[in-house]
């Protein structure tokens, strides 16, 4: 009989009892959870659910921060038959009523005292849901339940019937629906089955030696399929112990706490730690500045040696060995010291920060996947590393690529269709081919590289294609420079609303003695308008003109999640951006060669529609 992804949980827990899975902080300090503790609570978590009335095929939402109680829950659900199905915890009450109303969830696991106060005022807006479960808070509610009451429950249902249950699942049935992030409109649900993960995990650990020795910082959020297979299901398949880091703002604590071996995020942390230590040398010493980027050049110098299949000499092997000792340490160290790798995904990685942290001695692998297809197509490993791609297809997956050069990929891990959308799920293959939406290249050796989304791809006037995340990713690696948005689809030339690092900015400012007293203040500065474009014609260049931004606006706050411009996953929603920004971008073109270019654009917090017009 194959395997669901609850019956190999068990029986990786029999291999591994009295060992430790997981760890959390409690009262300050990390705290071990054993595979005993984590087999019992999942079973508690099923029992308490059949003994609400789940049957299998029935869904259960899960809205909290990375925790034991997610995974509980999680499996909890698809032990019992049911789909578990997430929603980002920071997400905002018309989200996770959407998503209550399009699942149809009957069960929810709720974290916020917050969230349960909102929600318990809009419930006829969601008749199907039966009740709440409280993670973390107590509502006096007859739909809302405490954690401690629904696992007491749990015990009158027999251990017997969700034996039953666990036994009778299939590996082809559905196991969750993850709803995207909804860039381009509102959240779909993605049916993903047991065999479409099971398959994912097991091409992937063909790839990676993560094992039992291993221990993973966990702190994407597990709603986000990449964190929920790679960082969540692959590390306890693999005997790998996962702590979750107390919020995105206590990493770099949690690091040096954990002391992780592996950990996995999108490019947008890799991009901070990049220029946070740039900006460190930069204001450093003549001396520290000079080791520093010697350190460097001989690191890529090495890198570059053995990716071509070249054997370094020796003394450029001991140089770097030297410098990753004295001149990298202090950043190894930050990351807690025993850090083998990193994994990204997600966004693409631009290439100099993958180049620092390989000459660095810190190698990030970066992959490619999406939600549909549960989610790696192709990764990067230690034995196959090509930088400036995200490594060749996984084993057992087809990949082609249509005339205009979109990824198509057939597999055991593509997704069995969207949720209650007949038509959309359709549309999204061809031949029975799935259409990933991606355009990309394949090299003579057999390695992806994706230049951008076909539904992003700006074509100029002049009929030029240009990959708008490419040059984000460049502008985002520069000190001064937090956030990008390229913009010029049918436009003569290209154009970007950059948000400034005002933390960089500022002490550039205070050094230079400009007078300043707000943000607005400061991109309305001539002379750091002056800053960033000087900045900005070095980072492009070695481009061709028609990928050049000509003209740009500092804005004076980022893109925020509360103006829905950014997904939980702070991929910016381009046509909302382009919305709110309309008049300023298309200003942009309106002004004359020999008027106004660049500039800065003060944003009033909470402007109506009307207003921002």
């Amino acid at each position: 009989m194959k395997n669901t992804l609850p019956r190999a949980l068990f029986e990786k827990a029999s291999q591994r009892r009295g060992k430790e899975a997981l760890q959390h902080k409690v009262n300050g300090q990390y705290t071990g959870i054993t595979w005993d503790t984590l087999e019992d609570q999942i079973r508690h978590f099923s029992r308490g659910l059949i003994g609400l009335g789940i049957q299998p095929g029935d869904r259960v939402a899960i809205m909290a921060p990375n925790s034991p109680e997610w995974v509980y829950a999680d499996f909890g659900a698809m032990a019992c038959g049911a789909l578990s199905v997430p929603v980002y915890h920071t997400e905002g009450i018309d989200t996770i009523l959407y998503i209550l109303r399009d699942s149809g969830s009957r069960v929810l696991f709720l974290y916020s005292l917050l969230m349960a106060e909102e929600l318990a005022e809009r419930l006829e807006q969601v008749p199907e849901l039966e009740q709440v479960i409280l993670l973390d808070a107590t509502l006096d509610h007859p739909r809302f339940k405490t954690l401690d009451a629904f696992l007491d429950e749990s015990e009158k249902t027999p251990e017997d019937l969700l034996e039953k249950r666990l036994q009778t699942g299939r590996p082809d049935e559905v196991a969750t629906i993850v709803y995207t992030s909804g860039t381009t409109g509102p959240p779909k649900g993605v049916l993903l089955t047991h065999e479409n993960f099971l398959s994912n995990i097991e091409a992937c650990r063909k790839r990676f030696d993560i094992g039992e020795t291993d221990i993973c910082l966990s702190f994407l959020p597990l709603s986000h399929v990449f964190e929920r297979m790679a960082g969540y299901y692959l590390m306890l398949m693999q005997g790998t112990v996962i702590a979750y880091a107390e919020g995105i703002d206590s990493v770099p604590a949690n690091l040096v706490e954990v002391r992780p071996t592996v950990a996995i995020s999108v490019p947008r942390l890799y991009e901070k730690m990049f220029a946070r230590v740039m900006e460190r040398v930069l204001s450093g010493s003549w001396l520290s500045k000079q080791l520093f980027f010697g350190a460097l050049n001989s690191g890529k110098k090495l890198i570059q040696k053995e990716l071509s299949g070249e054997t370094a000499g020796p003394v450029l092997r001991g140089g770097v060995a030297l410098a990753r000792k004295v001149v990298f340490s202090k950043i190894r160290q930050r990351l807690g010291g025993r850090l083998r790798f990193f994994v990204s995904g997600g966004a693409p990685l631009t290439i100099n920060v993958a180049e620092f942290f390989l000459a660095a001695g810190i190698p990030i692998y970066e992959g490619y996947g999406l939600t549909e297809t549960a989610p790696v197509i192709a990764c990067n490993c230690p034995e196959a590393l090509r930088l400036g791609t995200v490594g060749k297809p996984l084993e057992g997956l087809d990949i082609r690529l249509a005339d205009d050069g979109e990824i198509l990929v057939k597999g055991p891990n593509v997704f069995k269709g969207y949720w209650n959308k007949e038509q959309e799920t359709k549309d999204a293959f061809v031949d029975g081919w799935f259409k990933t939406g991606d355009i990309g290249r394949i090299d003579a050796e057999g390695f992806l590289a994706i230049t951008d989304r076909k539904k992003d791809l700006i074509v100029t006037a002049g009929g030029e294609n240009v990959a708008p995340q490419i040059l984000e990713g460049l502008f985002k690696t520069d000190k001064y420079i937090s956030n990008a948005m390229i913009y010029g689809d049918g436009k003569p030339y290209l154009t970007a609303l950059l948000v400034p690092n005002f933390e960089s900015l500022e002490k550039y400012a205070k050094f230079k003695k400009i007078d300043f007293l707000t943000a607005c203040d400061l991109v309305n500065h001539p002379r750091v308008l002056n800053l960033i474009r000087r900045r900005i014609d070095h980072l492009q260049e070695d481009l061709t003109a028609f990928q050049r931004v000509k003209r740009f606006t500092l804005l004076s706050r980022d893109f925020s999640k509360e103006e829905d411009e950014i997904t939980p996953t702070l991929k910016i929603k381009r046509k909302v951006v382009s919305k709110h920004f309309n008049n300023v971008l298309e200003g942009m073109y309106i002004a004359t060669d020999k008027g106004v270019h660049d500039a800065g654009f003060c944003i009033i917090e909470n402007l109506t529609e009307a207003e921002r017009d």
